[in-house]
């Protein structure tokens, strides 16, 4: 205190300029005890050496517990920060099932939108083929002179053969242009009526076909030809319970002795574990449900893409690539094997699934396998199989995806798709020769009566298509013929 007092005394006598300006400043220092200090500005000096003093060292003290304040804040602030994110991923990991199954989805549906735009592609280059080759047609039908008026029938002139003029079935009128000779031998005379009415600037081009007869005892002709039409859906019965809205029907075309060919064969693939096949001595009986003959299969069969030939019945056996040649008259597995890297239950299936990955189907040829591999990318392959032992003899690959059709069946050695399981009106869309090993579009229609035909076969002793249509079997009538 007494310092203090001195202090004060010796600046009043350095004169009175300062005494206004002296002031005394009280602080606490670091350990919290209270400090009184005197501050007089100099009269001479304008700034001093060193900057320091009580107040310097109390701002610094502040200073620093500020710092450690907003380093505690900060470092909380980064953790609350960090937490968010945190939940925001253990979020994301949860949700990363649904994205993943998302995404599967879209890429799925992006695949079948290339696919259907290369079958479009592919048809549309067909139609402007056929477009161009009909466009020639008619400059060579302009250039050539017209008929005299005297050879052209009178409008009422009846056709020569008014049969022709529908499709098997009575389903569809075709052209009236049928190139089919007359009595004198000569088809020239088979003209549209309309002609007739005034000469005409030039003639429509028609599509002109010849029947193929139907083979018999005194012919080797084997009877083939390509698919012009199919009939209406005749029906036979109609299943009684939930394992009949989908199944396989068939009758063997090379029948053994030990069951006639009369003999009707049905599997309902309705189930996880489908082993019952029933027989029936003959259609009637098929639809009155009275069956003379029912087995037990030793293996299950997957989905309805089972067939029959040559006394044996042949199907898939089920979660697996595998064929099986099961002995009617044994009632046992004469031969097994597996189909060489085929996809199966549920890789490469028709549009309607089921499970269809392997579908078995029988014609003039023998015995057959349609499927797909991942080799060929979902993409239809053919193969022609030896009903005894079940090995390849041959394959071809296709360009059709399997995915994008509702079926399919073969007609001497034609492969024919179905465009639609359930649309009533759709089309026979795509033709297959493994002969020349060309596919080429088609437009022959085809009913779907009932609406989910899960299952087509071609049967080349009674020249007729079987199916399954939504609990009910029905079978069609077909024609044959020659394009020109």
């Amino acid at each position: 205190m007494f310092l203090l007092l001195s202090l004060c005394v010796y600046v009043l006598l350095l004169g009175g300029e300062a005494q206004d300006r002296a002031a005394l400043w009280r602080d606490n220092d670091r350990s919290g005890r209270c400090h009184y200090s005197f501050t007089v500005p100099s009269p001479a000096e304008a700034s001093c050496p060193q900057i320091g003093g009580p107040e310097v060292e109390g701002l610094k003290a502040r200073l620093t517990l500020l710092e450690v304040l907003v380093s505690r804040l900060s470092g909380g602030e980064a953790m609350d920060a960090d937490a968010p994110s945190q939940t925001q991923s253990r979020s994301q990991s949860r949700s990363q099932p649904g994205l993943q199954e998302a995404l599967n989805q879209a890429l799925g549906e992006r695949n079948l939108l290339r696919s259907e735009k290369e079958r479009l592609e592919t048809e549309l280059e067909g139609l402007q083929r056929r477009l161009g080759d009909m466009r020639l047609e008619i400059e060579n039908l302009r250039s050539r002179p017209c008929p005299p008026q005297s050879a052209v029938p009178p409008p009422s002139a009846p056709l020569q053969d008014s049969s022709l003029l529908r499709t098997a079935g009575g389903s569809r009128p075709m052209s009236h242009l049928i190139g089919r000779p007359n009595n004198r031998g000569d088809s020239s005379s088979l003209r549209d009526p309309a002609w007739g009415f005034g000469v005409p600037g030039f003639q429509e081009l028609k599509a002109e076909v010849t029947e193929v007869p139907a083979p018999n005892g005194q012919e080797d002709a084997t009877g083939c030809g390509e698919l012009l039409s199919v009939g209406e859906p005749v029906i036979h019965r109609k299943t009684d319970t939930i394992a009949g809205k989908y199944g396989v029907w068939m009758q063997d075309p090379e029948a053994v002795s030990t069951y006639g060919p009369n003999m009707v064969w049905r599997i309902d693939t309705v189930g996880s574990d489908v082993r019952q096949l029933f027989g029936y001595d003959d259609l009637e009986q098929l639809s009155k449900g009275f069956p003379s003959k029912v087995m037990l299969l030793p293996e299950a069969v997957e989905s309805t893409g089972a067939t029959l030939y040559r006394g044996s019945l042949y199907y898939q056996r089920r979660q697996s690539r595998t064929i099986l040649r099961y002995d009617l008259a044994s009632e046992s597995v004469a031969a097994r094997r597996d189909l060489p890297h085929a996809g199966f239950h549920g890789q490469f299936p028709y549009s309607w699934g089921g499970y269809t990955d392997i579908d078995l189907a029988v014609d003039e040829g023998g015995l057959w396998a349609v499927y797909s591999t991942s080799k060929a990318k979902g993409a239809i392959v053919i193969s022609q199989l030896d009903p005894h032992s079940l090995q390849v003899k041959r394959s071809w690959e296709t360009a059709i995806r399997k995915n994008s059709v509702a079926n399919s069946f073969l007609i001497c050695g034609r492969l024919y798709t179905v465009a639609s399981y359930t649309a009533p009106n759709t089309t026979v869309n795509w033709v297959y020769d493994t002969v020349s090993g060309q596919a080429r579009a088609a437009a022959i229609p085809f009913r779907n009566k009932f609406r989910y035909n899960s299952m087509i076969d071609y049967n080349p002793a009674q020249r007729k298509l079987y199916a399954w249509d939504n609990f009910h079997i029905v079978s069609y009538d077909i024609r044959l013929g020659r394009r020109q």
